[in-house]
This record gives structure tokens, sequence and C-alpha cells, in this order.
């Protein structure tokens, strides 16, 4: 393979998507969404199995009451993730998703890694949400089902997969495929409805934390377990006790707990997804976005604390969270009440999680990066049926066969390469030049191989590295140029390497894998390049065009973002990552097969699909928001 070979292959990996294919569409659309609704898919979309279940399985077998800490930190991560993504989304003058505002600034492999992550959160999302449907709703008629499948199935199941299949999951996702195939659309007003509803419920709880609970609960002994396993009829519903405390698995159970509570956040790129009818994106987008995160980070803190207060962590009942937490206090009324609204809670984030699955694959197969059938809207329908019918079965196959805690880590480990990878985008797009985002172009400047092979390779003089070092230090330009461009992109990848070796072997430090002053000497001299190179970008020029929405205390937040995302990802356990890999791995295939070949920048004179007889022009699923 000669040079030239690579150069083009390189560039077709960096190659950038114009926007006018889709204004086009776009323009059609009444743009009707406020900030105010914008902000109710948000909370909708993401207050779901977050705290209605995974909060119990969090601080029953991971953190006990330090799952506070828990969602404080992982609130935090995502804001900075949120900071971001809001940056990236002023940039571009368009509502899409976090796969297309990286497609049109940064490229094509990193658009493609960015949605291929975001098709595997949507899809474990959906079938999280219907695994934590079906928890609820056996809850609420005594178990009777999970018993049945656990009786007849468990000793048949790999132990890597669930007790039992969860047929009732099955049956739900497939039912709600089906109606989207029918052309089931999503409701603003629907949305805004549920959205209230959580927001009051969730207050309610959390005033009666305060009410009904007991500081000792933060607090407990060993010889607190010992009475409360005398008095429980049922030893075998109580949790472990662990140390004890407020932090009875100690640092290792909080920094898993922190990795897994990642998930609950996840669903604000649903605003981004979902608005394409918004009045003014580049400005309702990030604002809504930033206000979600922060109403959820409020109610997951608040809720786990006051849930935690209510009774001891060992008695709580992942399955049926709060029902049974209200029914151990003495308020067993309002268990039914609590049981209904945990399933019309857990319904609308459903819902509020499949459309933008749809959309992003939708968007992806028309771009030519997935199979252009996906794409295809049937004439009667009007809907992208084999996106749905895709998307679904694949749902269906995993809240089937997966547990809730192992769906919401592979959906964690997801989301945090995709907000990693925001992160990096935003910050080498601070230092690039103008783009003219109506053109098809490259973000390198194009070489003169031939020149490149003629050339000898002869030493750089000293007064050339000196110049080159002077270069970086100080940059001959007050505004970012190709050259200035290069130098950052160059160090955020050195940066990315540097701080994903930080990550893991902080990871396995924290574990006591290896411990000694090499390590530590190790780190330092990590610590010591990060700051150097950081610095370097620092000194470029950055670009100053005027955006809605600008992340601050830069580019320290970026950076730290990008840490926090790969040290919380280190905390998975092998068996997400060998299930994440093996997802990768489908998407390396899928691109380099399939996607690269196919795409529209590689196949210029071809039409979207969107401009074909049999589809309907500018339609996405999902789009029509009532």
């Amino acid at each position: 393979m000669s040079c030239q070979d690579i150069h083009q292959f390189g560039q077709k990996l960096i190659r950038r998507r114009p926007l006018e294919p889709s204004e086009k569409s776009e323009s059609s659309r009444a743009h009707c969404l406020n900030t105010i609704d914008l902000t109710a898919l948000g909370v909708s979309g993401t207050l779901g199995a977050g705290i209605y279940i995974v909060v119990g399985e969090v601080a029953v077998y991971e953190a006990g009451p330090a799952i506070v800490i828990c969602f404080l930190l992982a609130g935090l991560s995502t804001l900075l993730s949120g900071l971001c993504y809001a940056e990236l989304v002023a940039r571009v003058p368009r509502s899409g998703s976090a796969y297309l505002y990286c497609y049109v600034t940064v490229g094509q492999l990193c658009a493609f890694i960015i949605g291929w992550n975001l098709i595997l959160s949507f899809v474990v999302g959906t079938a999280s949400e219907a695994r934590a449907w079906s928890i609820a709703f056996d809850s609420l008629i005594g178990n009777h089902i999970s018993q049945s499948f656990q009786g007849t199935f468990s000793l048949y199941m790999p132990y890597f997969l669930a007790r039992h299949p969860d047929f009732f999951a099955l049956v739900l996702v497939l039912l709600l495929t089906g109606l989207l195939v029918l052309g089931l659309h999503e409701s603003v007003m629907l949305n805004k409805v549920f959205a209230g509803l959580n927001l009051s419920i969730l207050s309610f709880i959390i005033v009666s934390g305060f009410i009904k609970g007991d500081p000792h609960n933060w607090k407990l002994t060993e010889q607190d377990y010992k009475l409360n396993t005398s008095a429980s009829t049922d030893t075998s519903s109580l949790g472990p006790l662990g140390a004890g405390g407020f932090t009875p698995f100690g640092i290792e159970g909080i920094l898993h707990g922190i990795a897994t509570c990642v998930y609950a956040f996840d669903g604000f790129d649903v605003i981004a997804t979902t608005g394409v009818e918004a009045r003014n994106p580049q400005r309702s987008i990030p604002i809504s976005i930033v206000i979600t995160i922060l109403i959820c980070f409020s109610v997951y803190v608040g809720g786990s604390a006051a849930l935690t207060l209510m009774v001891p962590y060992y008695q709580i009942h992942p399955e049926s969270l709060l029902p049974q937490t209200f029914l151990d206090v003495g308020w067993g009324p309002l268990k039914c009440v609590l049981a209904v609204i945990t399933i019309c809670a857990l319904s609308s984030s459903l819902l509020g999680t499949m459309f933008p699955m749809l959309r992003v694959i939708y968007t992806m197969a028309e771009d030519g990066l997935l199979f252009r059938r996906l794409a295809q809207i049937h004439t009667r329908t009007q809907t992208a049926i084999w996106t749905i019918l895709a998307s679904g079965s694949l749902a269906a196959v995993l809240a089937l066969l997966f547990e809730l805690t192992d769906l919401a880590d592979l959906m964690s480990i997801g989301t945090l390469l995709a907000y990693s990878l925001v992160a990096f985008s935003v910050l080498v797009l601070r230092y690039q030049p103008e783009q003219n985002l109506s053109q098809n172009e490259t973000a390198e400047e194009e070489i003169d191989i031939s020149q490149l092979e003629a050339r000898p390779l002869q030493s750089v003089p000293e007064a050339e590295n000196s110049r080159i070092l002077k270069t970086l230090w100080f940059p001959s330009s007050t505004i970012p140029t190709r050259k200035s461009g290069r130098i950052v992109c160059g160090c955020a990848l050195l940066l990315v390497l540097l701080l994903t070796v930080l990550s893991l072997i902080l990871a396995l430090l924290t574990s006591r894998v290896f411990s000694g002053l090499p390590v530590y000497m190790t780190v330092a001299v990590l610590l010591l390049l990060i700051t150097g190179v950081t610095a370097i970008i620092w000194r470029q020029p950055q670009s100053r065009s005027p955006l809605h929405c600008k992340v601050l205390r830069w580019p320290i937040l970026p950076l730290v973002s990008i840490f926090v995302n790969a040290y919380l990802m280190m905390q998975m356990n092998t068996r997400t990552w060998v299930q994440f890999g093996l997802w990768m791995g489908i998407g390396s295939v899928v691109y380099f097969g399939y996607g690269i070949r196919h795409s529209l920048g590689e196949n210029n004179d071809q039409q979207p699909p969107a401009s074909d007889p049999q589809m309907l022009d500018g339609h996405i699923p999902g789009d029509e928001l009532s």
C-alpha cells in the first residue's frame, strides 16, 4: 500500500458531511417547541428506571447510604459532559444528535463511533426500561410472573445471563414495536404531563424522607443488622450489611456505584434528537440540556437520600422500591398508588427512549453509514419499518436475556465513551479555523504525496527544532490556522492516551492490584506530561466565533470530563467490557465493511434515500410532535 493510498484512506475517516441535504427537509417543519417543551422531553426521558429501580440496586449491593455521593459525583460528571455537548450543539445551526454534530464538524469516523454508541445506549435503555417495567408490574401482582419463570427456566440459564428469561419484557417491547410500525407518534403534551407527575411524586418522596427519615440509618452497625434479621420473617430478603455505617462497601463500592449511576442520567440526548421542531435550536437545546441535568441531579440526590433515611439500606427492595419503602414506614395505603405511578413513569421513559433510537438509526442509514434499507419509508404507514423492526427486535432480545443491572452497566460504558468523544470534539473544534459547514471539506490540508515520496529523509537542523518549539509556545497568529489546529488535534490525541493510561493505573491502584514507589513515580510522570501538553493547547489561538453556549475554564473542563469518563469506564467489570468489546467489534465490521464505502461523501453523485420515490421526503420516524 502506497503513501497515497494511506492518505486517501485517512481522508475518508475525517470526511465531513455538508448540511444542505437536510436543511430542505427541516425548513418544511413547524418550529413550535420552546425551552420548556424540550426540558419536559428531557426530564421525561431521563427519570425512569434510574430512580425507580437502579437506586435500590446500587444502595443495597454497592454503596449503601453513600449512594448520595454516587449520584452527586455522577451528576457532576454528566454536567461536565452536558456543557461540552451544549457547546457542540451551539456550533451547528441545526437540531440533531451528537452523531450529526460530530459528522458536520469533526469527521466521519468520530461520528460513526458516537452514533454507534448512541444506538447501544438507546437499545439497551429500551431493554432496561422494559425490564424495569416488568419488575414493577410483577411486584404489583405479588411476584407471580418471576416466580413462575424462575422455577421453570433458572436451571437452564448460563451464568452470564439473567437468572430467568423475562418474557413479559419481551412481549412489551414487541408490542410497542408493533405500534411504532403502525405509526405511533410522540406527544409533547403527554411528555409534559408525565414529567410533571414524575417530579411531583419524587418531590413528595423527598419531603417524606425528611419527615419519616431516621439519621441512624446512615450509621448502622452489625448489632442493628442482627436485630433486623431476628425480627424479619424473611431473612433472604435482606441485603448484605458490608461494614456498616455510611460507606458499608468502601471506596470500591462507591466508585462502581458512580459508574452505574451514570445510567440514570442518560437521556438528555433526546432533547437534541427530538428538537427538530425547536424554535431556536442553537439556544434552546443547550439551555434545555443543562436544565434537565440539574433537575435530574437534584431529584436523584434528594430521592436517594430520602430512601436511605427512611429504611436501612439492606432492607430496600429494588424490585419494589417505593411501594415497599412506604409500607415499611407505616404508609401502606400509598403502596398501590406508588406502584401505578412507577409504571406510568417507566412507560413514559420507555417511549421517550425508543423514539430517538429510531431517529439516530434512520439518520445514519440515510447517510449510508448503516444499511440503506433501514432508511426506507413504508408508503402506507409512513414509518421506517426496517429500522423499527431491527432496533425493536434487538431491544426485545436484550430485555429477555439480561439482568437490569447488567444492562445498566453496558449502557453506562457506551454513554461514557460517547460523552468522552463529544468532549474531545469540542476541545479540538475550539482551536480550528472557521469551517464552511455547507461544503464537504476535510479537516486536513491536501498534501502533495508525490513530493513527499520524492523528497529524501533529512535530519532537521537544531535551529529548526528550536523554531518548532517556539511555535508551540508562541504561535505566530492570533486566530486559529490549519497549522495550529493540527497542533491541537495531535496534542488532544496524546492527552486522551495519557489520561486513559492514568485512569487505568489509578483504577488498579484503588483496587490494590499493585502499588509501591514505581507506581507513584509513573503517576507523577504522567501528570507532568499531561500538564505540559495541556499548556501547549492553552497557548494556541482560539476561535472567536460568538456562541450561545461556551464551556468555561478552558481547556481544563473538557479534559476533566474525558478523564472522569475514562476513570468511570475502568470501574466496569470484565463481563461488561467483553459485551462492549463485542458491540464495538460488530460496529467496526459494519463501518469498514459497508459504511465507509457507501456513505454520502463516498458517493457524491448518489442522492440520499429520502429522495427515493418509495420514501417520504424528509420524514424521520416520530418527528410529528403533537
